[in-house]
């Protein structure tokens, strides 16, 4: 019954963002892997520059990376997922956009490398890490998650 909940509120309060990743999963299904993690379908897209998305239940991750950091990306991009779910239609102006332009705009590239500051540091991206943890209930294992992944502070460990 949860399961169908979540897809029911995904496609209907969360239908922007799955319309678009559908689109998108159809374009790219017959050339790409897939894999379920949890309620959400993954899709490994091999492009140089691009680390991840999500856009409802419908993930992309570039799968020409670490192990390390395929693991953690899964969890953080779910997160995005439950963000989603919450979210509704505003997922795009309050995730998605705030998301797009700190990861690509080059003057934010070149502050986080500058002062050194985390990835994780902006609200929307500490919060999926967060939230991905808890609803996958997996913990992440790359060094960057581990000492800054909360908000670019360190992340303790799940509770047992």
């Amino acid at each position: 019954m949860k399961k169908l909940l979540f897809y029911l509120i995904q496609f209907t309060w969360g239908l922007p963002q799955n319309l678009a990743g559908l689109i998108g999963y159809l374009i790219l299904a017959p050339k790409h892997k897939h894999e379920r993690f949890h309620n959400a379908i993954i899709t490994y897209v091999e492009k140089k520059n691009f680390g991840g998305v999500s856009l409802g239940i419908f993930i992309f991750i570039n799968p020409g990376k670490r192990e390390d950091w395929l693991h953690d990306t899964r969890i953080h991009e779910y997160g995005h997922t439950i963000q989603s779910l919450l979210l509704g239609p505003l997922y795009f102006f309050v995730i998605g956009i705030p998301s797009g332009i700190w990861c690509n705009f080059p003057a934010f590239v070149k502050y986080r490398k500058e002062k050194n500051v985390s990835y994780y540091w902006l609200y929307c991206e500490g919060w999926a890490n967060l939230w991905g943890r808890r609803w996958a209930k997996e913990d992440f294992v790359s060094e960057e998650m581990l000492t800054r992944g909360n908000f670019g502070k360190p992340l303790k460990k799940l509770s047992a």
